[in-house]
């Protein structure tokens, strides 16, 4: 099964006009920088510099070192939402990333004979709306991510290892199983995966 999705930040417009209430970490966090609506926060949040976090488990990471991944900017906002009682969520999907979407894909799918690898990303949910808050972002993609092998609404305290986890079972279930990965072995697809990883490492300044 795939899914495809057209993701906006427009969509940011149709959440309710909602003034933060002290609830927790996250909204007194916001209220402390001046930010008093949740639009505001979800706005500052996607103009955060797009970099890689030292500790995803701690929830304020993103204010400490003023940047976020998918990961951290997306947790950060499913957090408030929580705390507003905001029926916004974080989700996890697997995509295939090849070279259309990141530069010198290509060397490592011909390096491990296979059409793709497969990715996680991460996105927010409000009622049928998508958006992406590294959307823009010096992120090391070309384009946005529309298309996803599996997807998952998740918590915002989604650990690095849940995830893992999780993906390691969609690769056991789903991909492996798929057409296109006929007779490939996991261990090749969790090499080429740390490899994409680097890659996009790579790209972020």
């Amino acid at each position: 099964m795939h899914f495809t999705f057209n993701f906006s930040m427009d969509a940011i417009s149709l959440i309710p006009k909602v003034k933060l209430v002290e609830k927790g970490l996250i909204s007194r966090k916001f209220l402390e920088i001046g930010l008093l609506e949740f639009s505001q926060a979800i706005q500052y949040v996607h103009s955060v510099k797009y970099g890689y976090n030292s500790n995803y488990d701690d929830p304020l990471i993103l204010f400490k070192e003023n940047k976020g991944t998918c990961t951290s900017k997306h947790a950060t906002i499913a957090r408030l939402a929580e705390e507003q009682d905001i029926p916004l969520f974080k989700n996890v999907g697997i995509y295939k990333m090849t070279e259309e979407i990141v530069t010198g894909t290509q060397e490592i799918l011909t390096a491990h004979d296979i059409p793709y690898i497969p990715m996680i990303h991460c996105f927010l949910v409000y009622q049928q709306h998508r958006f992406d808050l590294t959307e823009g972002n010096a992120n090391g993609k070309k384009r946005p991510i529309n298309n996803f092998i599996q997807i998952k609404q998740v918590s915002p305290e989604f650990s690095q290892k849940e995830e893992y986890l999780w993906f390691k079972d969609v690769l056991r279930g789903v991909i492996l199983k798929s057409d296109e990965m006929k007779g490939t072995k996991e261990i090749e697809i969790l090499k080429a995966r740390q490899k994409g990883i680097l890659l996009l490492k790579s790209k972020i300044a």
